[in-house]
């Protein structure tokens, strides 16, 4: 199987985990998986009132720099992880 096609199967297995990840691993699965599929973060900060956008920017940010591939690797691992917690 591809990177690619590893990558997707993680992307939609992780919707169905019976472990509930918690915040910290949410928001990691969170950066991975855009920077994986978009690229380093170019946007704007949110504002300081917006936590959850601030929460989720900052997880896409710390992933700055990664190849996709790199990105989708760590993506994987992390899935699988999660899935051994089942």
């Amino acid at each position: 199987m591809s990177l690619q096609a590893d990558f997707d199967k993680a992307a939609a297995d992780v919707k169905n985990l019976t472990y509930k990840p918690t915040n910290d691993e949410l928001l990691e699965l969170y950066g991975l998986f855009k920077q994986a599929t978009v690229g380093n973060n170019t946007t704007a900060a949110p504002g300081m009132f917006d936590l959850q956008g601030k929460a989720k920017w900052s997880a896409w940010k710390k992933f700055e720099n990664l190849s996709k591939e790199e990105a989708q690797t760590k993506y994987i691992e992390l899935v699988k992880q999660l899935q051994a917690k089942n």
